[in-house]
């Protein structure tokens, strides 16, 4: 019996049920007061991980309360034996402890991860944010074995012999898993090798090109142009020829190839469309523009203009405006732009 409430309250269940009420909401106050003294003292803080540990940890709590009062209710039934009464508190237990545990991983997760990212922030490197994905994953398959040992080890069960042969069964668990791990230790090969980062525009082949979406334990994903999903293994990954347009800095090139008519001036040609491509949106003054002539064709004077922008996510974008300013400008100036043609001569006897 509970805060001697079969003083006042004769029936088992009516007790049981206040008793319930009076848990939960006493506890439910209890936390929201604790609540709100944390975020007063956190809120001259100019971090946010505090509110995002509240907001994932609130509901977690509010059932840890629960089943507190549950517990603590049937208690107060006369229908449990001792054995039923024991296994309940295991139970109740074992409950307890899940939710522990995951609340625990997520404030051990978000500071982990805050504090990687400042330091990712400080070294102004992509790569500690790759790891980061790699690292969750990697803690939280950790942080679930370490739960689940417990838990054994709070019903009873021996887990020095369940370790002992855990590792002897790792020998054919490693064998029989050994693609997997060769796709997780390429992963973070690919990651500390800095071959690919998260952002990245790549280019394994002809039909398989993207932005690298997230290097995982296992695999990674690519989002295409088609805004389609690539799963491609680590391994695989780590065996291809990888063309990162990212790499060595983003900064990327652009190359327009224009044509002109036979009779026009090639000098006037490359001054005129030299000056619309300085002014083209996102474009570098270091290595400046330049626009060669490069071909004496069937039907027409080839060229192309070379100029670089300032991240290889703008590229596509700088070329159509760059095709658009080349039209107008040759338009304006009344140079003649060839198109396929044929000529037929008729020779009359």
């Amino acid at each position: 019996m509970v805060f001697g409430l079969e003083s006042y309250i004769e029936n088992h269940y009516a007790r049981a049920l206040i008793l319930l009420f009076l848990v939960f909401v006493v506890l439910k106050i209890s936390v929201f007061i604790i609540e709100r003294i944390i975020v007063r003292f956190t809120k001259k803080t100019s971090t946010t991980i505090d509110d995002i540990i509240l907001n994932k940890t609130s509901r977690p709590v509010t059932l840890l309360i629960l089943i507190l009062g549950i517990r603590l209710a049937l208690g107060e039934l006369p229908y449990f034996t001792s054995n039923i009464d024991s296994l309940m508190w295991k139970i109740t237990y074992s409950i307890i402890i899940v939710i522990t545990g995951y609340i625990l991983f997520v404030i051990l997760d978000q500071i982990i991860a805050r504090g990687w990212k400042k330091f990712a922030i400080k070294t102004k490197s992509r790569v500690d944010e790759s790891l980061i994905s790699i690292f969750h994953s990697i803690l939280n398959v950790t942080w679930v074995l370490i739960v689940f040992l417990y838990l054994l080890s709070s019903w009873g069960v021996q887990i020095g012999p369940f370790l002992a042969g855990l590792g002897i069964a790792g020998l054919a668990v490693a064998l029989a898993l050994q693609p997997t791990l060769s796709n997780i230790f390429s992963g973070i090969s690919i990651v500390m090798d800095k071959t690919v980062r998260v952002g990245d525009l790549v280019y394994l082949d002809a039909e398989t090109k993207g932005k690298i979406l997230k290097i995982g334990l296992r695999s990674t994903r690519i989002q295409t142009f088609d805004n389609e999903l690539i799963i491609i293994p680590n391994s695989k990954l780590a065996d291809s020829m990888i063309q990162n347009v990212a790499l060595p800095e983003p900064k990327s090139r652009a190359v327009v190839p224009f044509s002109v008519s036979y009779g026009n001036d090639i000098d006037k040609v490359k001054k005129i469309i030299l000056k619309e491509i300085k002014i083209l949106s996102n474009v570098e003054k270091d290595p400046e523009p330049v626009v060669r002539f490069v071909e004496m064709a069937n039907s027409s004077l080839n060229f192309k203009a070379y100029y670089f922008v300032d991240s290889f996510e703008n590229r596509f974008a700088s070329i159509d405006e760059a095709n658009t300013k080349i039209y107008n400008a040759l338009n304006k100036n009344g140079i003649s732009i060839p198109f396929p043609q044929m000529d037929v001569h008729v020779k009359k006897d």
